[in-house]
């Protein structure tokens, strides 16, 4: 079994250089011809022509520095044609087991709007017109894609639903199955329902490469599959007979002892099956996000499960202040320390944390709590795993993914989809409706962008800002346009998600409406805020220039989202430090208990690791993200179980027992009011709070009003607020004057040096600040405060 096992640490965990993939490559649609409008009989008239001619002219047309302008319509004028494929007539079915919540859900009429001119992009940012060739040949091809998808599929609505049509689906009259995978020669379901015979249930293939067979209900009406069963696919293909888990399984499971994976059918009995009690929140207009992994959110040294995630760490993550929590590691990964980003089964939840109604219990509770859900979706690459995953589904090495070089990620050990496939474009963006349709997920966090939108997947490549590092031809339009498909879909079927791009590249237009030409995000995660912040712990705090920090905070493009962060889970792998690690190191172990003397390295980290964490709140961006445990500072780093490997290069990686110990959150720490990490996840609570009273990510309002590098001061306006930030290591100011908009009284809201979060009490919550006539750093009005070493306080007006 040939197991995704990534070269550097923890087989994938460690994922060094960002992400980025594709290329201009060939336009090949191939298409099955299961269009969901139900029980029609439809022509498709011109398909294949209009991706051959679509192929041409991409190869055409990808001149990144182009002036014509006039590619847009020269394209929507193409002359496609084709003869006529008749396409068998399907009866109308209904999804086996968790496929549709009710039949209300299943009836609700959505519509996608239809694409603009996709223009307004030059208007937000006239520097684009420079790259209007690329750009609308882009769109051009988007709108293409979208009017074959009308033609041919009956929607984009109608497309997404195809897991109504593929994989097992349960009517009336029995199940019907089917697989696309063109190259084998011969396919059979085989399963415990038939006792893995291969002869007794073969499949009959379309000419599409579609399989099929339906097995009608046994004769006193229950299914032909029972609830449960195992079941896979056997196939003949140019690789020889294999068996495999069927590409649309709702669930998956790992027997004990075994390393392969068996195929679920999924189809609980009614009274089983999760009923939703709770209606999804509104999207928050600041978003702060606790980003979480199921398995080892448990304080033991364990693989957590749904269940307690739900009764337990649900609770504790709304106590904090958090308005979202996104989860990783959702969808069925056959190894545990890939932490989730080698996906094998796409559409099952990992069954290593429990069921699929027990992940839509915790999806409920998480609503009844008023907390959004999101999820970690990986559409960037699959794991390489063959008798598991997607590759070489049918016997060859192209099928779902680019051949050769091109669908292999050479860091990550794992294959790269081929955007450009018709049928790729309706696995995925299935996918992405199957977990918003089915589980009720509130939107996604799309994994490794940067991976999908550069044919050199961002590695070993550094940004400079430089347009032609996103409009030339090492960018994969393909991709770029299954992104602007994916991001249609959901914001047009669900107007409430929310949609967050994991790219570092800092492409323009990344974060704009789909309509007006963008990519279609709502969100960018800010990624070079955390890299920032480890670049400075590497010197002593002495050296940090007040500028350089307030330009890598602010430093995003206008009218488009971001989603800042001082570190995440990439920060927190073996091979890395997390922020409080950086700061306190050796310390952490013996010097956090308050009945004992700290050290001044302790208190240097405490007060710098709060600091940090409200001025990349304050000036990073529209939205927020924290990775749990982070925000109490905790200790050592994550090691997901394992044994010694030996990699392909020969490099030999020793093992850790396959422990839990350093696979797990220790909240304990956090929560234990005698230890000085208490006060570190009192003090992220507050700053919590304090954003969910006055919203100032989002605020209209923002000016620096200094940036001193020998006083080591920093403030800023957010709203009516104002920040004032002394990052100098000795340094104390008495009747130090700031400047501020509004005249009147101000007082202190969050004060970092609160006894209450780890601090020396130096300042006094009930003195009041009044303003004097007189201007200062270009602002009208002005007060005085007592700044002292290492603080950060947040002074607002009195009501």
């Amino acid at each position: 079994m040939a197991f995704a096992v990534s070269g550097a640490v923890l087989g994938g965990a460690v994922r060094a250089p960002r992400l980025t993939g594709g290329g201009e490559g060939s336009l090949v649609f191939r298409h099955t011809g299961l269009f969901l409008t139900r029980g029609a009989r439809v022509g498709c008239s011109g398909t294949h022509g209009a991706m051959r001619a679509a192929a041409a002219a991409r190869k055409a047309v990808m001149v990144p520095e182009g002036e014509n302008d006039g590619l847009a319509s020269r394209a929507d004028s193409a002359q496609f044609q084709s003869d006529e494929l008749e396409v068998p007539d399907i009866s109308e079915e209904t999804t086996c087991g968790a496929g549709v919540a009710d039949a209300q859900a299943l009836n609700r009429v959505r519509v996608v709007p239809p694409p603009s001119d996709g223009q307004k992009i030059f208007q937000i940012d006239p520097m684009l017109q420079g790259y209007k060739y690329h750009l609308e040949y882009r769109y051009s091809l988007y709108r293409r894609i979208r009017s074959d998808i009308d033609e041919h599929e009956g929607g984009l609505e109608a497309f997404s639903r195809s897991y109504e049509k593929f994989g097992f689906n349960r009517s009336a009259e029995g199940i019907t199955y089917r697989e696309w995978a063109p190259g084998a020669f011969s396919a059979a379901l085989v399963g415990d329902f038939n006792n893995w015979d291969p002869n007794a249930d073969r499949m009959s293939k379309n000419e599409f490469g579609v399989w099929e067979i339906f097995l009608p209900n046994n004769a006193d009406g229950t299914s032909p599959i029972p609830h449960g069963s195992r079941v896979k696919v056997r196939m003949d293909t140019p690789s020889g007979i294999k068996d495999s888990i069927p590409a649309w399984i709702k669930y998956s499971v790992q027997a004990p002892g075994e390393i392969p994976y068996d195929g679920i059918y999924y189809d609980p009995p009614e009274e089983v099956k999760y009923v939703f009690r709770h209606a999804q929140p509104k999207r928050p207009k600041s978003l702060r996000i606790y980003e979480t992994h199921v398995g080892m959110s448990s304080p033991e040294p364990k693989i957590n499960t749904y269940v307690n995630f739900r009764d337990e760490v649900l609770p504790r993550i709304k106590k904090l202040g958090y308005n979202a929590v996104q989860i990783m590691a959702i969808q069925e990964h056959s190894y545990y320390g890939s932490f989730g980003y080698h996906v094998t089964n796409f559409f099952a939840p990992s069954s290593r944390f429990g069921t699929p109604e027990e992940l839509k219990s915790l999806i409920d509770r998480a609503h009844e709590l008023g907390l959004l859900v999101l999820m970690d979706v990986v559409h960037s690459h699959a794991s390489s795993n063959t008798l598991d995953g997607l590759n070489g589904f049918d016997g060859t090495d192209t099928h779902y993914f680019h051949s050769g070089p091109r669908g292999h990620h050479w860091m990550w050990d794992s294959r790269l989809f081929n955007y450009g496939n018709w049928e790729v474009l309706r696995f995925l963006l299935s996918n992405a409706r199957w977990w918003l349709e089915e589980y009720k997920f509130d939107g996604f966090r799309f994994d490794g962008v940067t991976s999908m939108m550069y044919t050199h997947h961002g590695l070993q490549v550094t940004f400079t800002g430089n347009f032609n590092e996103y409009f030339g031809f090492a960018t994969d339009v393909d991709a770029v346009v299954y992104l602007m498909l994916v991001n249609d879909l959901i914001h047009g079927l669900y107007p409430e998600a929310v949609t967050i791009g994991e790219d570092v590249s800092g492409m323009p237009t990344f974060a704009l409406p789909v309509h007006d030409g963008g990519v279609g995000f709502d969100y960018r995660m800010h990624m070079a805020v955390a890299d920032k912040w480890i670049d400075l712990l590497k010197q002593s705090d002495e050296t940090w220039k007040m500028g350089d920090i307030v330009h890598t905070l602010t430093n995003r493009r206008w009218l488009e989202k971001c989603v800042t962060y001082a570190e995440s889970h990439d920060q927190a792998l073996v091979g890395d430090k997390t922020i409080a690690f950086w700061l306190m190191d050796k310390d952490m172990y013996d010097f956090m208990a308050l009945d004992r003397p700290s050290t001044p390295t302790i208190d240097r980290g405490i007060a710098l690791h709060k600091m940090i964490r409200l001025i990349t709140m304050g000036l990073g961006g529209e939205g927020y993200l924290n990775f749990m445990g982070n925000e109490f500072g905790h200790p050592e780093w994550i090691d997901f179980p394992r044994g010694p490997q030996r990699l392909p290069s020969g490099k030999f990686i020793p093992g850790n027992n396959n422990s839990y110990d350093k696979c797990r959150r220790r909240f304990d720490l956090g929560d234990a009011d005698y230890l000085r990490y208490h006060g570190m996840q009192e003090f992220d609570q507050a700053m919590q709070h304090l954003e969910q009273k006055y919203e100032f990510m989002t605020s209209d309002h923002q000016y620096i009003s200094r940036k001193h590098e020998e006083d080591k001061v920093i403030v800023f306006e957010k709203g009516d607020l104002v920040f004032v930030f002394n990052f100098h290591c000795n340094n104390s100011y008495f009747d130090y004057r700031i400047g501020c908009r509004k005249p009147g009284v101000y007082k202190v809201v969050l004060d970092s040096d609160a006894g209450l979060f780890g601090g020396f009490s130096r300042i006094h919550h009930a003195a009041e600040h009044f303003t004097a006539d007189c201007s200062h750093d270009n602002r009208p009005y002005s007060f005085s405060v007592y700044t002292p070493s290492r603080t950060c306080v947040v002074y607002a007006p009195v009501e």
